[in-house]
C-alpha cells in the first residue's frame, strides 16, 4: 500500500495511521494524528506566512517539520498537500514496534503503553530533535515513514488536542480501540462555538 501525500491535509492525515515511522533502532506505528491546513487554519504554524522556522512546510511533500513546543517537547510533523501550500500532519501517538528497550531507555519510567502516547513522548522515543526537522522521509534516509500494510478497520475523526485557535474542526483521526491515543484535552483558551452543544464538540465519529 502506497499513499499520495500531495492531497488535501485532511484527507492525507488518516492515511497515515497504521505507518511505521523509523528512526534508527527505534520503529514507531502511528495511531494518531492531526491535520493542520496553513492558509486557511488559524491554528497552523504557517497561518500568517512562510517564516524562517516553518520553510520546510511550504514543501514538497514528504518532509519532516519538527519544533519545539511550549519550551518543553519536540513534536513533529508530516509535510503534505501541493508544494507550496504549507500543509502539516502532527504525529500524536503510536506504538513501539521495534528498539522498544532502546526507546524505553529514552523514556525512564514510562509504561510501555506510554513510550510514544502524545507528540512529545513519540518524539523522545524516537529521538526526533532540530536535527531531523528538513528530512525526507520516502527515501532511505536517516528518518523514514514505511507506509501501512493495511488500513485500520475503523477510524475515528473529532477536534483537535489543546489548540485554542479552530479548536473546534474534527482533524484529529485516530485508530479505534486502540490503547495507545493520547487522551482527548480541550484547551482552556478555546473559546465556545455557539453552533455546538458541548456534547458534539466533544463527540467523536467513525470514518467510512
Amino acid at each position: 500500500m502506497s499513499w499520495d501525500l500531495a492531497g488535501p491535509v485532511d484527507e492525507v492525515a488518516p492515511t497515515l495511521l497504521g505507518a511505521t515511522l523509523r528512526h534508527r533502532e527505534v520503529a514507531v506505528r502511528l495511531t494518531e494524528v492531526e491535520a493542520y491546513d496553513g492558509p486557511s487554519d488559524a491554528a497552523s504554524h504557517a497561518h500568517r506566512g512562510r517564516t524562517a522556522r516553518n520553510a520546510i512546510m511550504f514543501g514538497p511533500p514528504g518532509h519532516l517539520y519538527v519544533y519545539f513546543s511550549y519550551g518543553m517537547h519536540w513534536a513533529a510533523n508530516v509535510i503534505c498537500g501541493p508544494d507550496g501550500h504549507a500543509s502539516g500532519v502532527l504525529l500524536r501517538a503510536g506504538e513501539v514496534v521495534d528498539g522498544i528497550e532502546v526507546a524505553r531507555s529514552r523514556r525512564g519510567r514510562a509504561r510501555d503503553r506510554d513510550l510514544a502516547r502524545g507528540p512529545g513522548r513519540l518524539c523522545a522515543a524516537l529521538d526526533l530533535t532540530a536535527d531531523q526537522k528538513g528530512c525526507y522521509l520516502l527515501a532511505d534516509g536517516p528518518v523514514h515513514l514505511d507506509p501501512p500494510t493495511a488500513r485500520p478497520a475503523t477510524i475515528m475523526a473529532g477536534p483537535r488536542v489543546g489548540v485554542s485557535l479552530e479548536a473546534d474542526r474534527p482533524w484529529r483521526f485516530w485508530v479505534a480501540d486502540s490503547r495507545f491515543v493520547s487522551d482527548y484535552k480541550r484547551s482552556s483558551r478555546a473559546p465556545l462555538s455557539s453552533a455546538l452543544s458541548p456534547a458534539s464538540r466533544a463527540t467523536p465519529e467513525a470514518m467510512g
